[in-house]
């Protein structure tokens, strides 16, 4: 199996953020990652392996050199991407049918999800003897549809039609004969007894399996490549890996569609937590954690936009990204990217050494572009960071295509950096 089937197969398989965190445990444990807990004292040992999980949702790992503690390399990437996340309360009967209460989670292209069949994954928390257990489920059936109107009562469809995500947007599950049976599957999906599940977590997911395309196969096509692509990069090269000068750390955080400010966001105290309980646990004091901190270097590994086909005109002239021609360097002058000239030099080395054509992306003056993790997590480890990522369409639709050849080029790029 290519890596490029590897990580599709991933993606198929990590419906949520949550799935996501349980293959990257699943991964590091088989590369003979010792998971630590955040409730325990750590004991970590030179030229030991070890990761974090926090909120089921995000993963930090790392490896020691043999000769102890040191700077860090860092790739961080993020585990989220857009969704509809069912309410607490989400059965809607009446008018002789059973729909859904649904909210948006992040920025989505929402005529993306309409009229295809989706299902239903995340987490439960279930009565587990006087406390909270927590299950993973995923229904792995087409389960729901939101339905477009037709064209005959909505005109305006092909003219700029908004969509009201309260009205436009619920998804429909049965006849109103169907009433509580989607609570009902979700629970025997889990394995638990309906009258167990106290809350959940549950979002809306497409099952249409990933596909290679276009001449000489030049395109994939899959949900959330947006940036399960990126984070899988990170871990997959992290666990073939060996730290030599530096620790090596991978860093995939939750909830970057929605800012970051969570526990298990980029803006939280997880990164930083992880270092300094690292350092403490092999001896390094106070002052030597932020020295090797100062003196680290970090990966802000998040997808790039590649020029549509169809609308050039909404890219830069002289700097635009294209599908299968090597790894994004992104730039901002307002700092929504991270990189500077001394963070964009380092990488384009490392990319130089492994082989790995680097394009530059910058928006249009007159455009305003997204953000993405690294400056975030810089306001909590400062060290120079580099945002990069990797040319793809349609960001944040439901489907998203990108090049098949970018990958492998992340990866050398990755590999090289890692030593």
């Amino acid at each position: 199996m290519d890596r490029l089937e590897q990580f599709l197969n991933f993606a198929e398989q990590s419906p949520t953020a949550f799935h996501a965190a349980a293959g990257f445990r699943e991964m590091l444990k088989n590369a003979g990652f010792t998971e630590l807990k955040e409730t325990d004292p750590w004991l970590v040992d030179a030229g030991g392996k070890y990761f974090v999980v926090r909120n089921d949702s995000a993963v930090i790992a790392f490896e020691v050199p043999e000769t102890g503690f040191s700077p860090f390399r860092i790739v961080a990437a993020h585990g989220d991407s857009p969704a509809f996340k069912l309410k607490e309360n989400f059965e809607d009967a009446g008018d002789h049918y059973v729909r859904l209460n649904v909210e948006r989670y992040g920025g989505m292209i929402m005529s993306s999800w309409l009229d295809r069949p989706l299902s239903v994954a995340g987490r439960l928390a279930v009565r587990e003897g006087d406390g909270v257990g927590i299950r993973l489920v995923n229904l792995d059936r087409d389960a729901v549809l939101i339905p477009n109107q037709p064209i005959h009562f909505n005109r305006e469809i092909n003219d700029g039609f908004k969509y009201d995500p309260q009205t436009d947007l619920l998804p429909l599950y049965g006849n109103q004969d169907a009433k509580g049976g989607l609570m009902e599957e979700v629970a025997e999906a889990a394995g638990v007894r309906r009258e167990d599940i106290l809350s959940h977590d549950l979002f809306l997911y497409s099952r249409e399996r990933a596909t290679v395309w276009g001449a000489g196969d030049a395109f994939f096509s899959c949900a959330r490549i947006d940036d399960l692509e990126c984070a899988w990069a990170g871990m997959a090269t992290l666990a073939e890996s060996s730290a030599r000068d530096a620790v090596n750390v991978c860093a995939v955080f939750d909830n970057e569609e929605v800012g970051s400010s969570t526990r298990q966001g980029a803006d939280s105290s997880f990164l930083y937590d992880t270092l300094t309980r690292m350092g403490f646990a092999l001896g390094a004091s106070d002052g030597e954690i932020r020295a090797a901190i100062a003196g680290s270097f970090m990966v802000s590994a998040d997808n790039a936009h590649a020029v549509h086909p169809n609308h050039p005109e909404k890219f830069d002239r002289q700097n635009r990204s294209y599908m299968n021609e090597g790894v994004v360097i992104k730039h901002n002058a307002n700092q929504k990217y991270t990189t500077d000239a001394v963070s964009s030099a380092r990488f384009a080395l490392i990319c130089e050494r492994a082989g790995v054509p680097v394009q530059h992306f910058v928006n249009r003056s007159d455009l305003l572009g997204g953000s993405t993790l690294g400056n975030i997590s810089n306001t909590h480890v400062s060290m120079d960071t580099v945002d990069i990522g990797l040319p793809q369409l349609a960001m944040h639709s439901l489907y998203e295509t990108a090049g098949t050849k970018d990958l492998e080029y992340l990866l050398k790029a990755l590999e090289e950096f890692w030593k």
